[in-house]
């Protein structure tokens, strides 16, 4: 039997199996995203339909909408006619959506300091002292990034639509590029908790530059992690660029008041 056989019929043989597997396309999705974190999947590996089909059990169906939600999240790159491989994420692209990710969730949490109603101030209050919690126990860190997006998701209620979208689009570009591994990595750490206390203060004063300087803050923190981890594990940057340079995140910046 001839390869291009063979895997016409290991598919054949999965579309089959799809009914008896539980596993979903999250599921998969979710597998293939720690095998990309933890470098177990290399830049630029090719993930072929059979072998995942075959690997996991499930059918084409599931793992062609796997591979589609990996790709909206920029983990790999789907090609036509040749399949998807694994993205080969440089330093500088995920400092930069960092950057960008820092600069709208400061602003998500001015618009719940100015626009938010007590029932929703007193939720996010509530979920960032189980965060906090959560830290103290040594929960991993899967657990808290969980709670960390939940608290900006319900921050992000009080921006408009437009900014939203946007908040959206760049937190699936990042929530998964090791962030799961540097907030674990980080656990039994400073971490980023003090800049959490803060902006719990902030929402208590409705202060927002507060609340949104130390919003801004925890995203620094991330994407120096991030950065370490990436460097850590085998530089990916571009032969022509520097290495960026990740600020201290400040106490407190001047605000010109009108």
């Amino acid at each position: 039997m001839s390869d291009q056989q063979k895997s016409a019929a290991d598919l054949e043989s999965a579309d089959t199996a799809e009914a008896r597997s539980s596993a979903t396309a999250d599921d998969l999705a979710h597998a293939l995203r720690l095998q990309i974190q933890r470098s177990e999947l290399a830049p630029g590996e090719w993930l072929r339909e059979a072998r995942l089909c075959s690997e996991f059990g499930v059918g084409r169906s599931i793992v062609r909408r796997a591979l589609r939600t990996l790709a909206d999240d920029g983990l790999i790159e789907l090609e036509e006619n040749r399949g998807a491989r694994v993205s080969a994420t440089t330093v500088e692209e995920v400092f930069d959506l960092y950057e960008v990710r820092a600069a709208l969730y400061g602003l998500a949490a001015r618009f719940a300091c100015q626009r938010a109603s007590d029932a929703a101030i007193r939720r996010m209050l509530v979920n960032i002292d189980r965060l906090l919690s959560d830290a103290a126990a040594g929960v991993p860190g899967e657990q808290i990034i969980e709670v960390s997006e939940a608290i900006f998701s319900e921050m992000a209620e009080s921006a408009s639509l437009d900014a939203q979208k946007m908040i959206e689009g760049v937190r699936r570009k990042t929530r998964f590029h090791f962030s799961y591994v540097a907030l674990a990595i980080n656990a039994n750490g400073p971490g980023p908790y003090e800049y959490w206390r803060q902006v719990r203060a902030g929402l208590v004063a409705r202060d927002a530059d507060k609340a949104s300087q130390a919003a801004r803050d925890i995203l620094y923190f991330m994407q120096g992690e991030v950065a370490r981890i990436m460097l850590a594990r085998g530089p990916r940057v571009r032969e022509d660029t520097p290495l960026p340079t990740v600020a201290a995140p400040t106490k407190k910046r001047a605000v010109n008041r009108r």
